[in-house]
């Protein structure tokens, strides 16, 4: 997913206020970059990437630091701080909430499970679902975790990472088979990704349960990596229904990310 934070920055710089305002979107803009950066940066680093002096940054990351979201490292390096899990597991919950009447309308015009899921650290985590009113249909709880070679969404969420960005994160997790369909190795994963982006879309065939098929895509622009999918029995989620399927997963997908940029209405 692109990062959003340059545009953050040119935004603070052209159009924010003088004073507290000006500080705050510096302090948001700032915490971005250190999440674009692994989560730990020298205030050399995030100088150059964003353009303000050091002594700003210095008292900026003095005031994050004496809040919780910021901690100094032995090294003297900055890195993100736990008070922004709270935050961030309360933003994962409410952006399942915001989710969910669209996914609701994938199921209406699909007939089919609706999901969305999250990439969260290593791991997918599926956050919303709408079920399908088919007597036989998936179920997956929210909340639960997955590895990514083996699912839809994965292959979604990391087609467009650097290819070695990919290898790493498949050292760490491993590639255990749930299926004897399962992909287990990272130079079979990345070729499935290669056809994740020739097509725009990304298939779980069998891959994570027998008898189930899955059709995903990436939620383009969100603030964090986010896909949605549907999922339902093979004898239903077949070649011709994923003619007819992809083109609306596709459509509430850009319809979804649109409304996560609205801001709403000003105070």
């Amino acid at each position: 997913m692109p990062s959003s934070s340059a545009s953050t920055t040119d935004a603070a710089k052209s159009s924010a206020p003088s004073g507290g305002v000006q500080s705050l979107e510096r302090a948001f803009d700032l915490l971005e970059r250190m999440a674009d950066a692994g989560g730990e940066v020298g205030l050399s680093e995030l100088s150059a990437s964003s353009g303000l002096p050091l002594p700003t940054i210095h008292r900026l990351m003095r005031t994050l630091v004496s809040s919780g979201y910021v901690r100094q490292q032995p090294n003297r390096r900055y890195a993100l701080g736990p008070r922004l899990i709270r935050l961030g597991e309360s933003a994962s919950r409410l952006l399942g909430t915001w989710a969910r009447p669209y996914l609701a309308r994938l199921v209406e015009e699909t007939g089919e499970t609706a999901n969305m899921a999250l990439l969260d650290g290593d791991e997918i985590v599926y956050v919303a679902q709408v079920p399908s009113k088919h007597s036989m249909r998936m179920f997956t709880e929210v909340g639960r975790r997955v590895l990514p070679h083996s699912t839809g969404v994965g292959k979604a969420l990391l087609a467009h990472t650097p290819a070695a960005e990919v290898r790493a994160l498949l050292a760490r997790t491993g590639m255990p088979a749930a299926t004897d369909k399962t992909i287990t190795t990272a130079d079979g994963f990345l070729t499935a990704l290669e056809e994740v982006r020739r097509l725009g879309y990304a298939v779980d065939d069998n891959e994570q349960e027998i008898g189930v098929r899955c059709l995903a895509v990436p939620v383009p622009d969100s603030p964090t990596a986010a896909a949605i999918s549907i999922s339902g029995p093979a004898g239903r989620v077949t070649e011709a229904a994923t003619d007819r399927i992809v083109p609306v997963l596709q459509q509430v997908a850009v319809e979804l990310s649109q409304a996560l940029a609205n801001p709403g209405p000003a105070a």
